[in-house]
């Protein structure tokens, strides 16, 4: 089945009606200039980081400042909630699958975080879920293609991959991607997707990115990294060549524990477009509300994610001489524990804590933690014994207080 365009779904854009002299090619400018004399909103950017001479460069800058409103007299600060389903023809939106001022807000943001002023820039396009926007990236693999993808991966990833392979919908080859030389060999035989996560989810292992998405590149290969742990604050996968980047806004880059949001970027126009067609196909399309609390859950991404990499160092320290711990991993904010193979005592641990929460999910402020395996769809390998924690913002010390005493009591 041919691909649906967006231009199907919905009227065309406003053009400018510019004279036979001038270039066909609509400026930014003059779509600006046109949307202001239609009294339309001017900070709609289809979720596209805009470039300047003035862009900042460092990321808590970025991360103050992308996705404001324009500055005129008296316009808020902060893109309003817009809980609308329909909009006013005319504009870019008129339907809420489309997005929307809110959301609109969300995506630059993250497109700029994702981005640099010296790159083409990049384009984020907002889903109802993380697992929302990991569906239409699957969705895009033609009926029987190949998809690469890790041995170990979050497990909504996982099963759905098991899910699609067992129906026939496509070919799956799992490699462990700390393998770079396993992962080059499954590229030779050519593939739909190279789907990557790294570190991963829950074992904080790490790919050779810039080898494996350069390799891809080379084979014709379309290729996803999932940046949820490491955030743009650590990692900005574009750079190195990945094709679609994937978020579980949900997690850290929201960093509350309070909404569902997921988002791919791409530096691609006709591959971004294309994700929209997915959002608008697949019911995807996220809410105002939740959108306007990512986008300010963003605001502070730089500073929250400054403390908790500290915190989760000094914590994988302290681990480390504690003598019931047999292995400790850390990455950024997240790090892992394990009991010498003692399961029920991971599990007590996790019950036992009283400042961490003993819950699923990961990225938020308040620190928590939980053994995954508990969880019966995780995958086989992941140690019974190990315990993923994420890291917040408490203090370090009140963080190592609380869990020395569990692990002691336990």
């Amino acid at each position: 089945m041919h691909e649906i365009e967006c231009s199907l779904l919905r009227p065309p854009k406003i053009k400018a009606t510019v004279s036979p002299e001038v270039d066909a090619e609509v400026t930014e400018d003059m779509v600006r200039t046109l949307a202001a004399s239609q009294h339309a909103p001017t900070a709609h950017h289809y979720g596209r980081a805009m470039n300047s001479v003035e862009s900042p460069r460092d990321k808590a800058t970025i991360a103050v400042t992308a996705g404001r409103p324009e500055r005129v007299p008296d316009a808020p600060l902060n893109t309003p909630i817009v809980p609308a389903s329909a909009f006013v023809a005319g504009g870019p939106t008129e339907y809420a699958r489309e997005g929307g001022l809110t959301i609109a807000a969300f995506e630059e943001l993250l497109a700029a975080l994702e981005g640099t002023p010296d790159s083409t820039p990049a384009i984020a396009v907002a889903f109802s879920s993380g697992m929302a926007a990991a569906d239409a990236v699957l969705d895009t693999v033609p009926i029987g293609g190949r998809v690469i993808a890790p041995t170990t991966t979050y497990t909504g990833v996982a099963v759905r991959l098991r899910e699609l392979r067992d129906r026939g919908a496509i070919d799956l080859n799992l490699v462990d991607i700390t393998n770079t030389d396993a992962v080059i060999a499954a590229t030779e035989s050519g593939a739909d997707l190279l789907w990557l996560e790294s570190p991963t989810n829950p074992l904080l292992e790490q790919a050779d990115l810039p080898t494996l998405l350069a390799q891809a590149r080379d084979a014709g290969i379309r290729t996803v990294v999932d940046n949820t742990f490491a955030t743009p604050i650590l990692q900005q996968p574009l750079h190195l060549g990945a094709d679609i980047v994937l978020h579980s806004a949900t997690k850290g880059l929201s960093g509350h524990s309070d909404l569902l949001l997921g988002a791919l970027v791409t530096t691609d126009d006709q591959l971004a477009e294309t994700l929209r067609t997915r959002r608008i196909l697949l019911g995807a399309a996220p809410s105002a509300f939740d959108a306007f609390l990512a986008t300010r859950g963003m605001r502070t991404l730089a500073v929250r994610m400054a403390k908790a990499h500290a915190s989760a160092a000094y914590l994988a320290e302290q681990l480390s001489a504690e003598p019931t711990v047999s292995r400790v991993r850390v990455f950024g904010s997240m790090l892992t524990m394990e009991f010498g193979g003692d399961a029920d005592r991971a599990q007590r641990v996790c019950e036992a804590t009283r400042i961490w929460v003993h819950a699923t999910s990961l990225g938020g402020v308040e620190s928590s933690l939980e053994r995954r395996r508990r969880w019966p769809l995780e995958a086989d390998h992941v140690p019974e014994d190990l315990v993923r924690a994420s890291v917040g913002i408490e203090d370090p010390e009140d963080l190592w207080r609380d869990l020395a005493r569990a692990i002691k009591e336990s």
